[in-house]
C-alpha cells in the first residue's frame, strides 16, 4: 500500500521523466531520433533542381541509396550519429540529363544536414547533314555551348544528295531528306546521341526531296519535294519508322524549298522558291494537309525558308532573290497577313531564318555575304535590326540552329565545310565562341539541335 507521501514522490518522478523526454525531443531536430543505445542520430538531405518530370535520379550516401523522382527536398532515410562522415554521390544519372552535386560531403554535428544541392541539366546534341559527302556529322553540346564531335564523328546516309535533317520532339528518331535518291533515311538516336540506321534504312519520297519537318506531337513527318512540286506526308510508327499516309502527297507551288509547322501543330507553311509565295495548310486530326481557303500568300523574290515564332503569332520568310525577310501576322485560322512593314532588309541572298525560344530575337544566314543578320522582335512581331546589324560567319552559310536552351547559335557554312558557333548575349547579339568554328564534312547543308531523349 502506498501512502500519500509516497504517492506524491512517485508522481514527481514521473513528471520529471516526462520533462526529460520532452527536452530530448526538442533538442534532437526534425529528422533526428534516439537509437536503442540512447545515441541521437540525424538525417542527410538537401534539394534537387532541374530533374525532368518522369525520370529518376539515384543518390548514394556511402552504402545508402535513395531514388529521387521530382524536384524539391530529399533526405536519406538511414540516419547518422554526430561525428560521422557523409558523402553524397550520383549513383545513376537520369536519362538524358547530367546532375552535379555541391556541398556533397562533410561531418555530422548536432542537427540534420539540409545543404546538399543537386542540379540537373539536359544533355543536348547537334546534327549536320553534309550534302557532298552524303553523311551526318554528329556532336555533343558542351556546358559552354561548344560542339564536340562524337566518338563516331559522322554516319553515312546511304543515299545521294543528303541535304536536310529533322529530329522528332522526343529526341529518339532522326530523318534525312536525300534529294538525288528521292528518299528519306531514318535513324534511331542512341543513349549517347549517336545515330543508327533503322531496320528499314530508307523510305521513298517524291522527286528531289529538299527539306522537311516533324510535327510538334511527334506523330507526323512532312517532306518537301522541290522538283515534284508536292509534299510527301508520313505517320511515325511506335518504333520511329515512317509510313506514307493514305494520301501520300499534297500539291504546293513552284519549286518548294522549305516547310515549317506552327507550335500548336495545327498549321503548315511551305516556301515556293519558283513562285515567290508561301503555301498554307491546316493539319487534320489524321495529320494530313489541306490547303487553306487562301492557298498561297505572296513573298519577296525566291523565298528559301519560313519560320514561325514560339508564340505562334508571327511568321518570317527569308527571300533569297530580294535579300529581304517578309513578315506576317498569323490569324486565328492560321492564315498569314503581311505586316504594315511587309519586308525588312537582310544581307545578300538570305537562306534561312531562326528565332530564339523566348521569341525576342531573330537571326538570318546570308549566303551571298557570309554574314548573319540579327534583329530584335517587337511587341507587334516586327523585326528591327540590332545596333550591330550583322556578324561574320563562315563561307556561304546556308542553315542555322539555336540550341534548346536558347543560349547558343550554330551556322552551317556550305563552302567552308564547318559550323560557326556563337553565344547569345543578354541583348540578343551574337558573339563568336573561343573556337569560332568546328569542322564538318563536305558541304554542310542543314543542321538541327535536340535534347537527349528522357524516356
Amino acid at each position: 500500500m502506498i501512502d500519500g507521501k509516497n504517492r506524491f514522490s512517485v508522481a514527481s518522478h514521473m513528471m520529471a521523466a516526462v520533462s526529460i523526454a520532452v527536452a530530448i525531443t526538442a533538442c534532437s531536430g526534425v529528422g533526428s531520433s534516439v537509437s536503442s543505445s540512447g545515441t541521437t542520430t540525424y538525417q542527410v538531405g538537401g534539394t534537387v533542381s532541374g530533374l525532368v518530370s518522369g525520370t529518376q535520379l539515384q543518390l548514394n550516401n556511402g552504402g545508402n541509396a535513395l531514388t529521387v523522382t521530382a524536384d524539391g527536398s530529399f533526405a536519406f532515410p538511414a540516419k547518422l550519429v554526430s561525428g560521422s562522415a557523409y558523402s553524397v554521390t550520383v549513383g545513376a544519372q537520369p536519362m538524358g540529363q547530367n546532375c552535379t552535386i555541391t556541398n556533397s560531403a562533410g561531418t555530422m554535428s548536432a542537427g540534420d544536414v539540409t545543404t546538399v544541392s543537386v542540379a540537373c541539366t539536359r544533355i543536348a546534341y547537334a546534327y549536320v547533314v553534309n550534302r557532298n559527302s552524303n553523311d551526318v556529322s554528329q556532336y555533343t553540346i558542351g556546358a559552354n555551348g561548344s560542339l564536340a564531335p562524337m566518338a563516331t564523328a559522322s554516319v553515312s546516309t546511304g543515299s545521294l544528295g543528303s541535304q536536310a535533317v529533322m529530329v522528332d520532339p522526343t529526341g529518339r528518331y532522326a530523318y534525312v531528306a536525300n534529294s538525288e535518291s528521292d528518299s528519306v533515311s531514318q535513324y534511331t538516336i542512341g543513349a549517347d546521341g549517336s545515330l543508327t540506321p533503322m531496320a528499314t534504312p530508307t523510305v521513298a519520297a517524291g522527286f528531289w526531296p529538299a527539306a522537311g519537318a516533324v510535327d510538334p506531337t511527334g506523330r507526323y513527318v512532312y517532306v518537301v519535294n522541290s522538283s515534284g512540286n508536292d509534299v510527301s506526308q508520313y505517320t511515325i510508327g511506335a518504333n520511329g519508322s515512317l509510313t506514307p499516309m493514305t494520301t501520300t502527297t499534297v500539291g504546293v507551288g513552284s519549286s518548294p524549298f522549305s516547310l515549317t509547322i506552327d507550335p500548336t501543330g495545327k498549321y503548315a507553311y511551305v516556301t515556293n522558291n519558283g513562285g515567290s509565295s508561301v503555301s498554307q495548310y491546316t493539319i487534320g486530326a489524321d495529320g494530313s494537309l489541306t490547303p487553306m481557303a487562301t492557298p498561297t500568300v505572296t513573298t519577296g523574290a525566291n523565298p528559301e525558308s519560313v519560320m514561325v515564332d514560339p508564340t505562334g503569332k508571327y511568321a518570317y520568310v527569308a527571300n533569297n532573290g530580294s535579300s529581304t525577310v517578309s513578315q506576317y501576322t498569323i490569324g486565328a485560322d492560321g492564315s498569314l497577313t503581311p505586316m504594315a512593314t511587309a519586308t525588312v532588309i537582310t544581307g545578300a541572298n538570305p537562306e534561312s531564318v531562326s528565332i530564339d525560344p523566348t521569341g525576342k530575337y531573330a537571326y538570318v544566314a546570308n549566303n551571298g555575304s557570309s554574314t548573319v543578320s540579327q534583329y530584335t522582335i517587337g511587341a507587334d512581331g516586327s523585326l528591327t535590326a540590332m545596333a550591330t546589324a550583322t556578324v561574320a560567319s563562315g563561307s556561304s552559310p546556308i542553315s542555322m540552329s539555336i540550341d534548346p536552351t536558347g543560349k547558343y547559335v550554330y551556322v552551317a557554312n556550305s563552302n567552308g565545310s564547318n559550323v560557326s558557333q556563337y553565344t547569345i548575349g543578354v541583348d540578343g547579339s551574337l558573339t563568336p565562341m573561343a573556337a569560332a568554328t568546328v569542322p564538318a564534312e563536305s558541304a554542310p547543308w542543314s543542321m538541327t539541335t535536340t535534347y537527349a531523349a528522357t524516356h
